[in-house]
């Protein structure tokens, strides 16, 4: 059976890991899932960010292995990547739900190296900064990216489908981002030397957050980046613009899994989750959550028995 640790704040470890701007994210009611250590019966103890997504894929992972007669206990709720890997590195979580890019950019000290941005080349460039004793399994076709998104209407009026389409109408249009787009290269400046994109007008607002998505929206904003998986998406039937040149870093869905809990069973099963999974079909999952506010538990059973993995 499933055992799922209590998701109280960490506010002692996080206090001693992150800012006090971490720590707001960090609530919850029950004691320190942390404060125990790992697992002390073999289970594979699965952790789990701070948003919906990452709670979702880690019922996915645990539902998965549990198929397989693998004994395991889940985290949820731990906060940023400072603190699960911090936690994952002190062995009291062994296995994650993780993004390529952004744990390639994590463990590269914020950059990742130069023209890394395609999913091979994330993954491999992956594998020689992992952490000690751990290692990452096959990654998903599903990604949760930076995008530029605009709506239906916008697509329909200006003729959109790729980055490349925005050059000619760029000048016409305001794009909303977080303040960090407008100096970063994998933002307004690559997007003027890769595709001679200059937009009317940059609205500094939040990363992939409800202020762009709100901004989108009300027309206050024609171009949007959010994150490739966000409910939006589907919902208001949103248009993602293709990247074709691959200015945005891979973000593809993996495991990382401490060495010693691989077994011919754990790879079965969280291998069958990634070969389901894509960034469509996870979208969708994800609204349920978001949305319909379905329980992320229930949600996994459901994909994972969609696709014949329990």
């Amino acid at each position: 059976m499933i055992r799922t640790t209590g998701t109280r704040p960490f506010a002692l470890l996080a206090g001693l890991l992150i800012a006090g701007s971490a720590l707001a994210a960090c609530g919850g009611d029950d004691g320190d899932p942390l404060s125990t250590g790992g697992a002390d019966d073999g289970a594979i103890v699965i952790g789990s960010a701070n948003f919906p997504e990452s709670e979702l894929l880690m019922q996915m992972y645990a539902q998965a292995l549990e198929a397989k007669g693998v004994a395991v206990e889940t985290k949820p709720n731990i906060g940023s990547r400072e603190v699960y890997m911090g936690a994952f590195e002190d062995g009291d979580i062994n296995l994650l739900p993780e993004y390529n890019g952004a744990l390639l950019a994590y463990l590269s000290g914020g950059t990742p190296p130069e023209g890394v941005t395609s999913p091979d080349d994330v993954y491999d460039a992956l594998q020689e900064v992992l952490p000690e004793g751990s290692e990452t399994l096959a990654q998903s076709e599903a990604e949760d990216k930076d995008t530029l998104t605009v709506t239906e209407a916008t697509a329909d009026e200006y003729d959109l489908a790729s980055i490349e389409d925005l050059a000619p109408v760029a000048g016409e249009l305001v794009v909303g981002a977080g303040p960090e787009f407008q100096e970063r290269y994998q933002g307004l400046v690559g997007l003027e030397d890769l595709y001679g994109v200059e937009f009317k007008e940059f609205k500094p607002l939040d990363a992939g957050g409800p202020l762009t998505v709100q901004a989108l929206k009300k027309g206050d904003i024609d171009v949007a980046n959010i994150f490739s998986t966000d409910s939006n998406i589907s919902t208001a039937g949103w248009v993602v613009l293709e990247d074709p040149k691959d200015l945005f870093l891979a973000e593809n869905i993996l495991p990382l899994i401490l060495s010693e809990m691989v077994t011919d069973d754990v790879v079965a099963a969280l291998d069958g989750v990634s070969e389901a999974l894509t960034t469509d079909n996870l979208t969708e999952a994800l609204a349920r959550v978001q949305v319909d506010k379905d329980d992320p538990a229930t949600v996994a059973k459901d994909f994972l028995a969609e696709h014949d993995l329990l």
